[in-house]
């Protein structure tokens, strides 16, 4: 066995231990946790406080300015090697578009309803008191799990903390909030965070992997 195939081997069984404490964990926020969280925040009108709404921004305009960063870098490529922070740079919006693919499959796979009635009427459990998973059920109106904001976060922020470790500190002080907001806001429930989040995790670290950008 080589050792490319054992490092991949060892990923592997870190991702299915990862995968099997992150079922726990959601099944945990399921039974106990999602209900209640939503509550609070909708009686508490939490989700009225202006600064949730603006965390919660971000993602989805990067992965709308990802396909043009990549279309950049690509020209920039044809005058030389890339310089590492370009080169990560390219890998994390890669990985955030693949995490983001893959949280739409997985929305239809699941088909869990929203926390809150969003747009034309979607059942949830704020409005219609729907709770709960539907697996393949195809629709925005039933793509709460897992979030796609946490999958976005996670899956172009991670690239960078793998790559250039002294990015942690900012990095996790400029994602906390985001996550907190989802949450805040009652756009996810508390699980579907947790998932995204791994979920984006997973895929920023085959991508830096396969890239070859782990700190040796």
């Amino acid at each position: 066995m080589t050792m490319q195939e054992s490092e991949y081997r060892r990923l592997l069984r870190r991702t299915l231990i990862i995968t099997a404490v992150c079922i726990v964990a959601v099944l945990i926020c399921y039974f106990w946790i999602d209900r209640p969280v939503a509550f609070f925040v909708y009686g508490h009108h939490i989700n009225k406080i202006e600064v949730f709404r603006w965390f919660t921004y971000p993602p989805p305009e990067v992965q709308n300015w990802s396909a043009l960063m990549l279309t950049i870098l690509v020209l920039r490529r044809a005058w030389g090697p890339f310089l590492r922070w370009q080169k990560v740079l390219l890998v994390a919006c890669v990985s955030l578009i693949v995490a983001d693919d893959f949280r739409i499959s997985l929305g239809d796979v699941f088909g869990r309803y929203w926390p809150e009635t969003w747009t034309h009427d979607n059942p949830s459990l704020i409005g219609t008191g729907t709770y709960g998973f539907h697996p393949f059920q195809r629709g925005d109106d039933i793509g709460s799990f897992p979030s796609g904001h946490a999958a976005r976060i996670f899956g172009f922020a991670t690239v960078w903390m793998i790559a250039m470790p002294p990015s942690r500190v900012a990095a996790t002080l400029i994602c906390a909030p985001m996550l907190v907001s989802l949450v805040a806001m009652n756009y996810h429930f508390v699980s579907d965070v947790i998932a995204g989040s791994v979920l984006g995790a997973l895929v920023a670290t085959y991508a830096a992997h396969l890239a070859r950008l782990e700190i040796s």
